[in-house]
């Protein structure tokens, strides 16, 4: 029963950014049930599709009139999102890629470019028993976005920029029914990774974390724009993770929406997913003493016992906005 679920309700997703991508009118009739849809700052939440279609999608389409959308990760399933194991079991599918395209106007507050665009999207579905999407969260990265075009808002990456690629040497498209041990065994790997290694650092020595028994030490890290990718264990703990508890050390997992595994695969989402003070300076910007949540998406390849490939969204520009800084504003004092 549970496969049925599952496998239906990523078939209406397909369907849905398929409809999106063609008209995104079209796909009003598949969203007359969303309660709410978390949109990346500045587009926020919405308590309707027309409302999400009409400030998110539309708007998109307009301005890149040749959008593409490349799916590099679709999976579904139910979700665990509680340390107790209780309490939760929505059904959930997942899916990130990039859109392709040259924005000919304006959008957003973004300006056009004679630029070809790689976008990153990043969407979680909910659907109810009866298939019908009724929340979702979709993060954009628009930091990547305006260093695209030459706009950056925020300093250099530590990481790599501009990289974030499909699974290495696996499918991530998971458009059949999967292995019900695979997925298991993943879902167990996850809930040991949220809520033992990224809640259990002790505020000075990274080690107390425990990260590799979680990450291989090839793990590559795709992190969103203004972070950069880090391509080793060793360049996740120098270049993200020290700057990040740095800036947050009392950071801690808490308010997960969806924590679910199909196959290898697994995937976490919250608008208000982490939760810390902002005690330490980050990314150029002093400490603000701020308490933040971080909207955010997550997406992992299981190798073994182990987390080869981890696709990660932040959303930035709301993050700053807690620290008081208008990302968005700053672009514009860029502009000609």
């Amino acid at each position: 029963m549970g496969t049925d679920i599952n496998q239906r309700n990523k078939t209406k997703a397909l369907t849905l950014w398929a409809e999106l991508d063609r008209d995104p009118n079209s796909a009003l009739a598949l969203l007359d049930k969303v309660k709410q849809w978390q949109g990346p700052e500045p587009i926020g939440i919405h308590s309707s599709g027309a409302g999400i279609v009409a400030a998110m999608f539309a708007p998109l389409r307009a301005a890149i009139p040749d959008l593409h959308r490349q799916t590099h990760i679709l999976m579904g399933g139910q979700s665990s999102a509680h340390e107790s194991g209780q309490g939760d079991g929505a059904w959930w599918v997942a899916g990130t890629g990039y859109y392709t395209g040259r924005a000919s106007a304006d959008v957003f507050g973004i300006p056009a470019t004679t630029r070809d665009l790689r976008i990153r999207w990043g969407e979680f579905l909910r659907f109810d028993a009866d298939g019908q999407v009724t929340h979702a969260q979709t993060i954009w990265d628009f930091v990547d976005w305006f260093e695209q075009i030459g706009l950056p808002i925020l300093p250099r990456p530590n990481g790599a920029s501009h990289v974030y690629p499909a699974p290495t040497g696996y499918d991530g498209v998971l458009a059949e029914a999967q292995s019900v041990k695979e997925t298991e065994q993943s879902m167990g790997l996850g809930q040991a990774l949220i809520f033992g290694g990224l809640n259990t650092f002790d505020e000075s020595d990274l080690s107390s974390m425990g990260m590799a028994r979680f990450f291989h030490p090839n793990i590559k890290w795709y992190g969103p724009g203004g972070i950069g990718a880090c391509l080793s264990l060793h360049e996740f703990e120098t270049l993200h993770q020290r700057p990040w508890l740095t800036a947050f050390p009392d950071r801690k997992v808490m308010h997960l929406e969806s924590l679910f595994a199909e196959d290898r695969m697994v995937a976490a989402s919250g608008p208000k997913g982490v939760v810390a003070t902002h005690t330490g300076p980050y990314l150029g910007q002093p400490a603000s003493a701020a308490h933040l949540e971080v909207s955010g998406l997550d997406f992992w390849l299981r190798t073994g016992g182990q987390f080869t490939e981890n696709w990660v969204f932040v959303d930035m520009i709301h993050l700053f906005a807690q620290m008081g800084v208008d990302l968005f504003a700053r672009a514009k004092g860029h502009w000609p």
